[in-house]
């Protein structure tokens, strides 16, 4: 769901080529970010221990993608759930790919309020929402997508008005964007819900 940006060229074709050959690539030689994170996301430095990563060549179904990025929104792993609904996200035919793509965008945008990133946050999380909300009531895969956009909304505008206090330090660390290195928000990311309530659970 991020961006990326190419770097300006050095001069020095040689230090290029070694760093180039230096980074993960799959199968395809495409290249993959390995670098450890911590909990929100932020990159760390090579060596440093980080949480455990979501492969990139991971592949869930949408049943699977559901249940375990709702885990990790319960445990406050905004950013890891995201990387699950990316996931299916990809795999997903075309009539879905929306819904999953605004899923994870949503996540994403939790990943940046944690990160202190108020208004990438926003941004993301309102884009996120209208793409849920799309799907309606009868969202595929028992999705709640009105819920979800709900939600997405609400912390949204809770960080608009900036009644939202940071609070500690976030570690020196920025995001890509150079984003959210000061302070962190406290953001319950298990309030999103993904699933739509079961009526016969009573839930």
């Amino acid at each position: 769901m991020s961006g990326t940006s190419g770097a300006g060229s050095t001069g020095n074709t040689g230090e290029k080529d070694t760093a180039q050959a230096a980074r993960d690539r799959d199968p395809q030689g495409r290249a993959q970010n390995q670098r450890p994170r911590d909990r929100f996301g932020r990159p760390l430095p090579h060596g440093s221990p980080g949480v455990p990563r979501v492969p990139d060549d991971a592949v869930f179904t949408p049943e699977e993608g559901l249940t375990e990025a709702q885990r990790l929104l319960d445990d406050g792993y905004a950013f890891n759930a995201h990387e699950v609904l990316e996931a299916v996200w990809k795999a997903a035919p075309e009539p879905e790919r929306e819904l999953w793509r605004g899923l994870a965008q949503v996540a994403v945008g939790l990943t940046h309020a944690q990160r202190g990133n108020r208004v990438g946050a926003e941004r993301l999380l309102r884009r996120g929402a209208e793409r849920v909300a799309a799907y309606g009531p009868s969202a595929p895969h028992g999705v709640d997508a009105l819920g979800a956009a709900a939600q997405g909304r609400a912390v949204a505008d809770t960080l608009a008005d900036g009644t939202q206090p940071a609070e500690g330090i976030g570690g020196g660390l920025a995001d890509e964007d150079g984003n959210g290195d000061a302070a962190v928000i406290p953001v319950d990311t298990s309030a999103l819900r993904l699933r739509r309530a079961d009526p016969r659970s009573g839930a």
